[in-house]
């Protein structure tokens, strides 16, 4: 099979803009986390996220996140086409920080936790999920 220099080209172009799809989707991941934090530091730990290593569907990825002394945790799936999944208020009544879903995933991604806490400050937590199905149209 020969390729005409067309071809060429439009293979290349369409390597190209496979591979921009997920920094655009992780872009967008980072911005809604600078929205969140108003662009404050966010620390590393403070922050227990559970998620499997692999998931055989992903429409329904159990996931749970606990963040003791937390106002709010916000969970976003880097990869989805709209990475907000969830954000969880507490109030000062609430008996734990604390939170579980099922999440729908478009792939193998990062899913990731950012939560403010009492004093302010922000910690946060990730997890990479390895999707065999996916969820969100794939």
């Amino acid at each position: 099979m020969e390729f005409s220099r067309r071809d060429t080209f439009a293979l290349g172009a369409g390597a190209v803009a496979l591979t921009m799809l997920p920094i655009s989707a992780s872009a967008a991941a980072e911005d809604a986390i600078a929205e969140f934090t108003g662009g404050a530091e966010v620390a590393n730990t403070g922050v227990t996220l559970t998620a499997p290593e692999i998931a055989e569907n992903g429409n329904t990825v159990p996931i749970s996140v606990d963040a003791p002394g937390a106002t709010a945790i916000m969970v976003l799936a880097a990869g989805n086409p709209t990475p907000g999944v969830a954000t969880f208020n507490f109030g000062p009544l609430a008996a734990a920080q604390s939170a579980s879903t099922r999440i729908r995933l478009a792939g193998t991604q990062d899913v990731i936790a950012v939560a403010k806490m009492a004093d302010g400050s922000f910690a946060q937590a990730s997890s990479t999920v390895k999707v065999t199905i996916g969820g969100c149209g794939g």
